[in-house]
């Protein structure tokens, strides 16, 4: 039985080096210039970093991996693993001129993780290079270009001693609420939550076969827990193919997803609600004239809140190319459980329900809570009250709370932090439980997650959750960007908490702005019962999110309170 990632990489260089492991669209689109590895050269290279990383004694230390988005990082990210050494997925650096929250970031992840090596591409290196004078960190840090590595490094390789135990990577948190954490994900928590995503996404052996092993189409990033754990490293865990492009081909061009699901018609592809609004707002008769999705089995959605409407719209509106609404798969997942925590079973449709406790407009089947599916074998959910710690029945509302062998150990270095997050503890029973600050609740064994537990706002004694008010805001007036809307509440005195909403909008909105103001008013009050306090709109691309796209409403309040959003048009009145 494997042990690791490692020896599976070992078993399918073995048994298939010829088969390609990963293929790699270089400017996104299928018909430009594309690279591929194959197991056996992917075995190599990795053992060629392993190598040189354990010439250097580095085994149990932690190496950075910036990289830009390619192959390379895959051979990267597999060679600490071959080598025991801790794995440190990082953003790589965009261009020679760093915005500020980038280089924090980047001090803060050195810093935390303690990192004795980086590895990287040439580019990103000299970019890092280049930032000498801010980032003063690099002095003590090794920093090596792995694909300068010789192949002949590999012959000197030797197999790991790794256990269960032993700690695989740290996947830093996205920080959607809190400075990020490096979360540390053993490789036993690794084969576990592999064997989840192969079990519930029907990933078997039958099926390789029918796909001819053309297992997942992703652009996700590879340094987020949703792009690693599913899309890179699934295919390795079952020696199947996967084709992957670049987030950012993705958003210049969302069609390019759909064309690349047509041309390789994999089994398995997904990503945030957001990316299949992007597609319905680029879907144009000729594209859908040129798609053939009658292959794509599941179409995963997590990472933020799954929209009801989203998934209603893209049934009908890709029908006509072939997709299914059963392929549709909400699921729930977070770094501190590895990945997936609950998904249906392949070809099921989505469930809805109302939330309960929400205002009347929830009744409605757009605007209805998506089950996430069921807990993965071994894990389990509960959804308790934390303050009073107690398991709350069935059908009401509180924190989503999960135990089970992807759990991770806790966070690096962060005693505190652990035994609040990792440690707690039910009344009457001696499980220890990961508590996920997400609320939710539980219909029949299926988990719907409603929101934030520190997003959540409460307004004349009334819970609302502000990706609710974002989706009315959003869906109320065509000049709005999908996916680019923060709900918060401040304080309005006498008048207690009140609701605010930023929405990005395009720079030439700005004539309209009273008007697009009026008609958000307007449909946050008739679906939520809400007097909105203040409606700014602004300029695409600066509402504050994490690297994974998570809208940081924290921050985005904050930035109103100082006057500091980039508001198109004449600035709203505070």
């Amino acid at each position: 039985m494997a042990r690791s990632l490692v020896d599976l990489l070992t078993t399918h260089a073995s048994q298939q080096p010829e088969r390609t492991a990963y293929r790699y669209l270089v400017t996104g689109d299928c018909d430009g210039e594309t690279q591929d590895i194959s197991y056996g050269r992917l075995a190599r290279r990795s053992r060629a970093v392993a190598a040189w990383l354990q010439e250097r004694g580095l085994a149990g230390s932690r190496a950075l991996l910036l990289y830009p988005p390619g192959l390379e990082f895959i051979s990267g990210y597999l060679g600490c693993l071959s080598a025991g050494v801790v794995a440190v997925p990082g953003v790589p650096p965009q261009g020679r001129s760093q915005n500020h929250r980038a280089l924090t970031r980047m001090k803060r992840l050195i810093a935390d993780a303690d990192a004795k090596v980086i590895l990287g591409g040439r580019e990103v290196l000299a970019t890092l290079a280049a930032q000498g004078e801010h980032l003063p960190e690099l002095d003590a840090i090794t920093c090596v270009v792995t694909e300068d590595i010789p192949d002949e490094a590999a012959d000197s390789w030797r197999e790991p001693d790794l256990t269960d135990d032993s700690v695989a990577f740290l996947q830093y948190t996205s920080g959607s609420t809190s400075a990020p954490r490096g979360v540390m994900v053993t490789h036993g928590n690794l084969l576990d939550n592999q064997r989840a995503i192969t079990e519930r996404m029907g990933h078997t052996p039958d099926t390789l076969a029918e796909y001819d092993h053309e297992l997942f189409v992703s652009w996700l990033p590879v340094y987020h827990d949703m792009g690693l754990i599913g899309p890179v490293l699934n295919t390795v865990h079952l020696g199947a193919t996967a084709t992957l492009f670049s987030p950012l081909h993705f958003l210049q061009r969302p069609a390019r997803w759909l064309t690349a699901l047509s041309r390789y018609r994999p089994h398995t592809s997904g990503g945030p609600n957001f990316a299949y609004e992007l597609c319905l707002k680029h879907a144009t008769p000729e594209l859908l004239d040129g798609l053939d999705l009658g292959r794509w089995k599941v179409a995963f959605s997590g990472a933020e809140p799954v929209r009801a409407a989203t998934l209603r719209r893209f049934t009908e509106t890709f029908a006509p190319a072939g997709f299914r609404h059963e392929a549709l798969y909400p699921c729930y997942g977070l770094a501190e459980a590895t990945l997936i925590v609950t998904g249906g079973g392949a070809d099921t449709a989505p469930t809805l329900a109302a939330a309960p406790g929400s205002s009347p407009h929830a009744g409605a089947a757009d605007a209805a809570a998506v089950g996430s599916g069921r807990p993965i074998p071994g894990t389990t959910v509960v959804i308790a009250d934390p303050e009073r710690r107690k398991e709350l029945p069935e059908g009401e509302v509180g924190e989503i709370w999960v135990s089970g062998a992807s759990v991770a150990k806790g966070y690096w270095r962060n005693t505190l932090a652990t035994r609040e997050t990792f440690r707690a503890t039910l009344q009457d029973r001696p499980d220890r439980f990961l508590r996920t600050g997400d609320l939710g609740f539980l219909r029949e064994g299926e988990l719907f997650v409603t929101g934030r537990l520190k997003d959540l706002m409460v307004i004349d004694g009334r819970n609302h959750y502000p990706q609710d008010l974002e989706l009315s805001a959003e869906m109320s007036h065509g000049a709005l960007r999908p996916g680019c809307t923060a709900a918060f509440s401040v304080d309005g005195g006498a008048e207690g908490e009140q609701p605010v909403i930023v929405a990005e909008t395009a720079p030439d909105a700005a004539a309209d702005s009273e008007r697009i103001t009026e008609v958000i008013r307007s449909a946050i009050g008739e679906a939520h019962g809400l007097a909105v306090r203040d409606v700014v709109l602004v300029h695409p691309g600066t509402i504050p999110k994490t690297s994974s796209g998570k809208i940081q409403r924290h921050a985005s309040r904050a930035a109103y309170l100082a006057d500091a959003l980039a508001v198109v048009g004449a600035p709203a009145a505070r």
